[in-house]
């Protein structure tokens, strides 16, 4: 894409291509997988981008969020506090009475099944 292109002319998915690629370290990469793992999960989930530089991930409401910080990807789900986590993956935001995070530092590793399985309960939970 062109460097004259503004943002507001890039689609949603076009802006999250683009913050993997600026990342380009342990993050982006962590993204990327986290993004490959929604959309498997739900082809038809929707991508935004929101609040100046945050993937969302919407299907009947919003499903998560994928931030990124200094030292960690976040991925926070809306509903977070509804949903089953038999795998104990959300380890962040666990104090509210809505949203639930999962806060993923270099190194870790992703329980990709169970983070699936959130995404779909979510999904269900947002009908």
């Amino acid at each position: 894409m062109p460097n004259d292109v503004k943002d507001s002319d890039k689609s949603p998915a076009q802006l999250i291509d683009a913050r993997i690629r600026e990342l380009n370290d342990w993050r982006g990469q962590t993204l990327s997988h986290i993004r490959a793992l929604i959309k498997q999960a739900d082809p038809d989930i929707v991508e935004e981008w929101k609040w100046r530089g945050v993937p969302v991930w919407y299907h009947n409401g919003m499903i998560c969020t994928g931030e990124t910080y200094k030292d960690i990807v976040k991925v926070t789900f809306a509903k977070g506090a509804s949903l089953p986590d038999p795998e104990r993956l959300f380890n962040s935001s666990l104090t509210g009475n809505t949203r639930r995070a999962i806060d993923i530092h270099a190194g870790d590793k992703l329980n990709d099944r169970a983070f699936q399985e959130l995404i779909l309960d979510a999904i269900n939970l947002s009908k």
